[in-house]
């Protein structure tokens, strides 16, 4: 007579819980900084781009220069208000979030609008 099985198998699953907050949060958080590089290479290169055409000599060349160090300044605050949103932990997380989040797209705005003044100028030829 056969012996019949005692022990029948089970099968192992392994779940797992994803908080879909914080995976948004997270990829906000690295859209954000994405863009944080992308707008600060593009004033890098305004920037760079002003000192090799020799338009930093001038008056509007040097207008042009203090407002791209000002929106580099302005990226550079934006990276701390990253930093920042990154070391947040705890039940209000969020809501100090918003804050940094809309000081940083504020700050962006401002960087944008900064940076986009050497580009009129280039295009002017002068």
């Amino acid at each position: 007579m056969p012996a019949a099985r005692t022990a029948t198998k089970q099968s192992v699953c392994d779940l797992t819980v994803v908080d879909l907050c914080a995976a948004r949060e997270a990829r906000r958080l690295r859209e954000f900084q994405a863009r944080t590089r992308a707008v600060d290479d593009l004033n890098r290169k305004a920037l760079a781009r002003l000192y090799q055409t020799g338009l930093v000599y001038t008056r509007q060349g040097a207008r042009l220069g203090r407002d791209l160090l000002l929106a580099h300044q302005h990226l550079l605050r934006v990276g701390d208000l990253l930093i920042r949103i990154g070391e947040l932990a705890g039940p209000t997380a969020l809501a100090d979030a918003e804050g940094f989040y809309a000081e940083a797209r504020d700050l962006l705005a401002r960087t944008t609008k900064l940076t986009s003044r050497t580009g009129l100028v280039f295009a002017r030829g002068r």
